[in-house]
């Protein structure tokens, strides 16, 4: 991850994640992360209860990807590889029909 305004970062490996999968409107689907990384690649130690809100359409594409503490933007951005890992998984089948089964459900 790289803080903002920094020239460092380290890449996260990321070991598991938990979402919760919630429509939004007639566009969009949020997908919340928790993640839980390698014990080689620790969360920044200020970080209190980071996840990552994945937001995709309604055919399960994800289009953007925030990182949030405490429910709030997140002073962090992820790197390529760390955005790759996360869309590999939001692709995955469970998570895909995860994501349009909420996109069927009537506001």
């Amino acid at each position: 991850m790289i803080r903002y305004s920094n020239e460092q970062w380290d890449e996260l490996k990321f070991k598991s994640f938990q979402y919760e999968v919630e429509k939004r409107d007639h566009q969009w689907v949020d997908v919340t992360l928790t993640v839980e990384t390698e014990e080689d690649t620790p969360l920044p130690l200020e970080l209190n209860d980071f996840k990552i809100m994945a937001i995709c359409t309604h055919q399960g594409h994800p289009l953007q990807l925030v990182t949030l503490d405490e429910d709030c933007d997140s002073e962090y951005q992820l790197t390529e590889w760390e955005k790759d890992q996360i869309n590999e998984f939001i692709r995955s089948k469970p998570v895909q029909q995860a994501i349009i089964n909420a996109a069927l459900t009537v506001e």
